[in-house]
């Protein structure tokens, strides 16, 4: 069995649609899993949705309609065809859930509403493919991968997601289901954290002790730094799962940090290969051989972070307990720890705000430390680093923070004005 994923930007038109046809016919259509992201930016249009609703209890929907409408125009030109039909009665659902909710939990919402950009990107695919004369079979993965009620940050529950997979998914088949979505105990969606569908396709590729998996994008391979941002970068032939697992928690955006664990535990390469050249090797993550190949140095980069800088006020050591103390409140505000660095006094941490829940972070900390911040720094990772990439991403800017470890080089910066 092998797993396909597809993300958003490869079925973001008609176009990319036939595409992912293609690819499947001439990589096999059985024997394999197809996990699909919303199509595009869907996602981004049903969040702004979702905060119109929250704000105004106004519902929305016409630009997410027309556009997947266009998509379907250009797959099936008969608008009688069946598809029409199914994907209206997905947007109903959206608007008569608004409609009736009762819910003050934004990220309950949040949930179940997100997960019909998925919801409707498969059944497009789905039926487009049994047009083209490819049998398959659409699975709801809420009803695959369960998880806690921690919604948009679900937990799996191993065990009895590997039950539903083994009784839903059989060898021989080709089926077609969505990355990103699950659902609770009791049946209420849940979702695995923003661009989560790579790990859906670790998930189920552990379940189904898959031969691969492989991710499909709009680049050649894993590279040493994203080319939209760095000059001069490079492709990776191989990475080892280690050295991919660095990389993903210091942020490289091409492979999902949760997706490379239950990989690793069944030793199953990834693939990461580019949906406009599927006959290109790509990059493999697998067991054994290089850390990288080529050895060169990585380039990482986070943007719109904040430094935040502490020390107690009656200028006392910044020990175990204060740090401690620390921590419980970026966790109560949900605030995420990039970077720490210490010292007899102070406490400096690089932290993202995805939550915009910082100002209230601020006030608590004030009341308890003295407190100074800057707000929108960058923080550059560069693993396996030498002076001249480090001279590369100093060159220009104020440097705020840095560290250095024996493979890894991290600085917190703001662009000189």
């Amino acid at each position: 069995m092998k797993v396909f994923k597809f993300g958003g930007a490869s079925v973001k038109d008609a176009d990319g649609v036939k595409n992912l046809r293609n690819v499947v016919q001439n990589t096999g259509t059985t024997n394999k899993v197809v996990v699909i992201s919303a199509m595009g930016k869907t996602t981004n249009a049903l969040e702004s949705v979702i905060n119109t609703y929250s704000q105004t209890k106004n519902i929305d929907l016409h630009e997410v309609v027309n556009y997947h409408r266009v998509i379907m125009e250009g797959l099936f030109p008969n608008t009688s065809h069946e598809v029409y039909k199914k994907v209206t009665v997905l947007f109903q659902e959206i608007e008569n859930f608004l409609r009736t909710n009762k819910s003050l939990n934004y990220d309950y919402v949040y949930d179940q509403v997100i997960v019909y950009g998925e919801l409707i990107s498969t059944t497009i695919v789905s039926e487009y493919l049994k047009n083209e004369g490819i049998e398959n079979t659409w699975l709801d993965a809420r009803n695959l991968i369960k998880t806690n009620d921690a919604y948009r940050e679900g937990k799996v529950n191993w065990e009895l997601t590997s039950s539903n997979i083994s009784d839903q998914i059989t060898m021989s088949s080709l089926y077609i289901t969505q990355g990103f979505i699950a659902s609770d105990e009791n049946n209420f969606s849940t979702t695995l954290g923003r661009e989560g569908s790579d790990y859906s396709a670790a998930i189920l590729a552990y379940c189904l002790h898959a031969h691969d998996v492989t991710i499909w994008k709009d680049v050649d391979g894993v590279y040493n730094g994203d080319p939209k941002v760095f000059l001069n970068t490079q492709k990776l032939e191989e990475i080892s799962y280690t050295e991919a697992i660095e990389l993903a928690f210091y942020g490289a955006s091409v492979i999902h940090p949760k997706t490379l664990q239950p990989l690793q535990k069944r030793e199953i390469p990834l693939y990461v290969k580019s949906f406009y050249k599927p006959n290109e090797e790509g990059t493999v993550v697998k067991r054994g051989g290089a850390k990288i190949k080529p050895y060169v140095p990585c380039f990482i980069v986070k943007n719109n972070l904040v430094l935040i800088s502490l020390s107690a006020i009656d200028f006392s050591f910044f020990v175990e307990e204060n740090i401690s103390e620390v921590f419980a409140l970026f966790h109560q505000h949900q605030i995420k720890v990039d970077l720490i660095q210490n010292s007899a006094i102070s406490f400096s941490v690089c932290v993202d705000n995805k939550y915009n829940r910082l100002d209230e972070l601020i006030l608590k900390l004030k009341s308890k430390f003295k407190v100074s911040f800057n707000k929108d720094v960058s923080l550059y990772t560069i693993r396996h680093f030498n002076t001249g990439a480090i001279n590369s991403i100093e060159k220009g800017k104020t440097i705020l923070l840095k560290q250095l470890t024996r493979e890894t080089v991290q600085i917190v910066a703001k662009q000189e004005s």
